[in-house]
């Protein structure tokens, strides 16, 4: 009769397996909570997002839709030369904008403004928006992503650290514009 404290070689095989298993889920584990927990420990989130200057008013015309770069404000040392951001700045009247992500709202290729037609298109898919970002046509289902805006002291300012979606709040065409003050 084996003695009850001897351990048999399938107990032996069991508790192996255990132990290894048990380290195996511990070292996918480790990532995955890194991942999970990054925002908090880095200190980024909407707790990120930053007011940044596009220029003076004075440089973007009444009736016009231009090109403007900022440097997002959510960064990492590694990132390098996409910290310049773009967005399309269309100035409406007087002190009235509307500022667009350049991404088209489809898969995120970058739209351009065509002054003649007074469209914006998308050249990966053929989606096309009118001058006020609406949709016209092609596969997106909605009108271009805008950042809130302000203007201040003859500058205009955008909320910048994201890239708008549609949770986010934006400066939406029917919609009341944020406060300018």
């Amino acid at each position: 009769m084996p003695n009850e404290e001897t351990l048999s070689r399938r107990g032996l095989l069991v508790k192996l397996g255990l132990l290894l298993n048990g380290l195996v889920a511990a070292a996918l584990a480790v990532p995955v909570l890194r991942y999970v927990l990054s925002p908090v420990t880095r200190g980024r989130g909407n707790a990120f997002l930053q007011w940044v200057s596009l220029g003076r008013v004075s440089e973007f015309p009444e009736g016009e839709t231009r090109l403007a770069t900022f440097r997002n404000p959510n960064v990492m040392p590694a990132d390098g030369e996409t910290v310049a951001t773009a967005c399309w700045v269309r100035r409406i009247e007087g002190e009235k904008f509307q500022v667009f992500a350049i991404n088209c709202a489809h898969l995120g290729c970058p739209v351009r403004w065509f002054q003649q037609s007074g469209l914006f298109m998308c050249p990966c898919h053929g989606g096309v928006y009118y001058s006020d970002g609406s949709r016209a046509s092609g596969p997106p289902e909605r009108g271009l992503f805008e950042y809130a805006y302000k203007v201040k002291d003859g500058l205009i300012t955008i909320e910048a650290g994201e890239i708008p979606t549609p949770g986010t709040p934006t400066a939406a065409l029917d919609q009341e514009r944020p406060p300018c003050a």
